[in-house]
């Protein structure tokens, strides 16, 4: 399955890039009710570092290691190397419209696991696409307003948005 998601938001490429360049913005960015658990990440998004997260659905835990890749200032690739799917290939691109405005592109190759759980659990997942990246929208339009409005760090403006 593949699934495409664009919005625009007003911040400039460097601030969108900065903002995805760091693991704490994607438990920023996920919807309740699932929680995200880091269990360890780069301190920022670089090639071939990798990602070792659980995602809670609930009570069902996702246990998940995905690789960086292709990255630069417009955009990265994360890619699953374990976890509850077949395959997962998730490209970031950040197109600068002007100077105060980017592009944010989400491009997923999804493939559901053959199996009596995961097979289920990966369909559900897939089928939800758009809600989450409504969410993600929403919530990366949010931060980055907010940042750009407060001057606030990065780090911290994360770090109180994953409580």
């Amino acid at each position: 399955m593949n699934y495409q998601h664009r919005f625009r938001v007003q911040a400039p490429l460097q601030a969108v890039a900065d903002f995805h360049s760091y693991p704490d913005a994607m438990a920023a960015i996920t919807p309740p009710p699932i929680f995200v658990q880091v269990h360890q990440a780069p301190p920022r998004v670089a090639d071939g570092e990798a990602m070792d997260f659980t995602m809670w659905l609930g009570p069902l835990p996702l246990r998940w290691r995905a690789r960086f890749e292709d990255v630069s200032t417009t955009g990265f690739v994360d890619r699953m190397v374990q976890g509850p799917l077949a395959a997962w290939s998730h490209r970031h691109s950040f197109v600068p419209v002007d100077d105060g405005q980017t592009d944010v592109v989400d491009e997923l190759a999804v493939e559901v696991r053959r199996h009596p759980v995961w097979g289920p659990v990966g369909l559900g997942m897939s089928l939800n696409l758009p809600v989450l990246f409504a969410y993600r929208q929403w919530q990366t339009r949010r931060l980055l307003e907010r940042q750009s409005q407060s001057g606030q760090a990065m780090t911290e403006l994360l770090q109180q948005a994953g409580k």
